[in-house]
């Protein structure tokens, strides 16, 4: 690149970039942040434009640049909810990497910056390093975990977890992305090894591992009593009548108790505490409207919820920094305003630049035209400079090269952007989720992003992927129980369902489910292995069985289960290899029109509807006589998937008729 970014320094803390079309800002950032003697943290309006600037910025990053995304909870300001143990772990990850952070890009959107967070005090003093040969006190240090918000758990399955079973301990850290098994020799650490959630094997050997607390406050008798007296002092009225209060003072922190945070500290933090002293803050020109306009959502947030007597909440300045407060804190650092719109030098009371970039054009490819790339075609013709087009999948990548092997072009395919620059090709092609294009003057270059030949799409937010059990549904089936239903443990058979209780156990306060059995035996199951209790519905519940814990008619029964389940498998394994000799036929679409069809689509696919569109097509392909059910509440795509196999059964001379129930 022929142009160097403008960077703050001491002496001039605070720089305009202007003329920033497209991806533009993410490029120069890129380079900004290569120049920088620190980090460079990078503000955006919101969680869905951050999601875009992480991806710009690994695009136009050379491969082994640290970038993260500071990830907001996920919940409405005030929300009765808690944030997944998932981005809690990667938060804390964060804060305890912040302060010996020396490069790398930091993004962060702006209603998670005006968070109030825990001092860096906290997590320090939580956060301790453990290694093979060490000596360890297993009470002393499970009384260290639980005052770090770890909860014991007969089973280690999630970040914040932990299990002791005689001289093991399965201990998942908050901030690594597998759980440790720490076995000890008498009080010596012998190994430590990682290990599967799912299978329970042990793996890898490591010499050590880094302990975070697993919350962003403390659990500790210290910070409980902490919280209550800061409570008692903050809000009025009978504290028996306010669950939260009781929650806490058990030890058992209820959903959404992280908007109560500063009643756990002296004083709270922001993130500007966490940041070396040579950061980079680059921010939008407009971010004190921007600021003033997502505070005035939590404030509407803060009056919507602020009249239950019995959950009272903080005033939005005490958990959210005010936009006054924000400017003040951003003026220490070293800043970069970045502007869409050329900047006028007669205006401008800082030192400023304007990039020598251009709107990138819309260049609509319309795959049922006789010449579909004509718009793209003229483009390559006009432009005096090098074209990088960047796909967003590699089967959309080879849709393009087909299309443009009908003009004669025939793009060069490179890994990245860095390759691509590296190289002398006027034309290539990648594979990239950048949905924003580029056109820079001076060297020549043009990036062509899906948006540009696609149009627009409504984008699936990123979401993480639950567990084959989800727990939000076991919670929903065992809602509606009343006392005396039958319920089944995997291990136990079928008893019925008694009740929630707390129970103190080893010194830790838990909720447990309370089966009973027969002669009146009792099972207390903890909340953490609900998966492995499930209503019962083999009969009607008058007629349900009632099994002793310890006998073994349940294991004769699921030995009895299980001897049908084979027999049926052997029928089924009969039927489908008589099926699978039958020969179909094959239905298959001409690519280019399928893509041009799905492309009237508004909506991107989720991850599910994808997968089902991918098996529906194959089964279709494959010749053989098709056996699949596509099942989706209302509203959740199924129509999509129904379409998409219309349209090549269409395309394959056959008629079809859609039934559908409503209009």
């Amino acid at each position: 690149m022929a142009e160097h970014p403008l960077l703050p320094s001491k002496a001039q803390l605070h720089v305009r970039w202007g003329q920033l079309y497209g991806s533009a800002p993410s490029l120069w950032l890129a380079e900004a942040a290569r120049r920088a003697s620190g980090p460079l943290v990078v503000i955006a309006a919101d969680a869905r434009q951050a999601v875009r600037i992480e991806d710009e910025l690994r695009f136009f990053s050379a491969a082994g640049t640290y970038i993260e995304t500071f990830p907001d909870w996920e919940t409405l300001p005030y929300d009765l909810f808690s944030p997944h143990p998932d981005i809690v772990s990667q938060r804390l990850r964060l804060l305890s990497t912040l302060p010996r952070l020396t490069k790398g890009i930091i993004v962060i959107d702006l209603e998670t910056l005006l968070q109030r967070l825990p001092p860096q005090t906290y997590i320090d003093a939580h956060a301790f390093d453990l290694s093979v040969g060490e000596r360890l006190d297993l009470a002393a240090f499970r009384e260290r975990l639980t005052g770090a918000g770890y909860v014991s758990s007969s089973q280690v399955m999630a970040p914040g977890e932990f299990a002791v079973r005689g001289s093991l301990i399965d201990l998942f850290p908050m901030g690594s992305a597998a759980p440790y098994r720490i076995d000890l020799f008498d009080d010596e650490v012998e190994s430590i090894r990682l290990f599967d959630t799912e299978t329970q094997r042990s793996g890898e050997r490591t010499q050590a591992l880094r302990l975070l607390p697993a919350r962003e406050f403390p659990l500790t008798t210290e910070g409980i009593q902490h919280f209550k007296r800061r409570f008692r002092t903050r809000f009025e009225g009978d504290l028996t009548k306010m669950s939260i209060y009781k929650d806490i003072a058990e030890g058992a922190p209820p959903a959404g108790i992280e908007y109560y945070l500063p009643l756990f500290f002296d004083a709270t933090a922001t993130l500007f505490d966490y940041l070396p002293a040579n950061t980079t803050i680059a921010m939008e020109t407009e971010i004190e409207g921007i600021a003033q306009q997502a505070f005035a959502d939590i404030e509407h947030r803060y009056e919507q919820r602020s009249h239950d007597a019995t959950r009272p909440i903080l005033a939005p300045h005490e958990v959210f920094m005010p936009p006054r407060e924000l400017l003040d804190r951003l003026g220490v650092f070293c800043r970069i305003e970045l502007s869409r719109v050329e900047l006028d030098p007669l205006t401008q009371t800082l030192p400023f630049h304007n990039f020598d970039t251009r709107r990138p054009p819309s260049l609509r490819i319309d795959a049922r035209s006789e010449d579909p790339a004509r718009e793209l075609a003229n483009f390559f013709s006009e432009f005096e400079g090098r074209v990088l087009i960047a796909a967003e999948s590699a089967g959309r990548r080879e849709m393009l090269l087909d299309i443009l092997k009908r003009r004669h072009l025939e793009p060069q395919l490179v890994e990245s952007w860095i390759a691509f620059q590296t190289s002398d090709a006027p034309l290539a092609i990648t594979v990239s989720p950048i949905s924003t294009g580029l056109v820079l003057r001076e060297p020549a270059v043009a990036l062509i992003a899906e948006d540009q030949l696609f149009g627009e799409r409504a984008r699936q937010e990123r979401r993480r992927r639950r567990p084959e059990r989800d727990p939000e549904k076991i919670i929903r089936d065992l809602t509606d129980l009343r006392p005396g239903s039958p319920v089944v443990h995997e291990t136990y058979g079928v008893g019925r369902f008694i009740g929630l209780s707390t129970l103190d156990v080893g010194g830790l306060t838990s909720e447990f489910l309370v089966l009973e059995y027969a002669d009146g035996d009792k099972l207390y199951v903890p909340v953490h292995a609900l998966d492995l209790v499930s209503r019962y519905t083999g009969a009607p519940a008058e007629t349900a069985p009632l099994h002793k814990l310890g006998g073994d008619a349940w294991q004769k029964a699921k030995k009895k289960a299980a001897q049908k389940i084979r027999d049926t498998a052997a029928e089924l394994l009969d039927l489908y290899s008589r099926r699978a000799a039958r020969q179909g036929e094959r239905l298959q679409a001409n690519e280019l029109d399928l893509r041009a069809f799905e492309s009237q689509f508004p909506f991107e696919e989720t991850p599910d509807q994808s997968q089902a569109i991918e098996q529906v097509l194959a089964d279709l392909a494959s010749g053989r006589p098709m056996d699949r059910v596509v099942c989706g509440d209302v509203g959740f795509g199924k129509t999509e998937v129904a379409l998409r196999a219309a349209f090549v059964a269409v395309q394959a001379g056959k008629q079809v008729a859609v039934l559908v129930p409503t209009t």
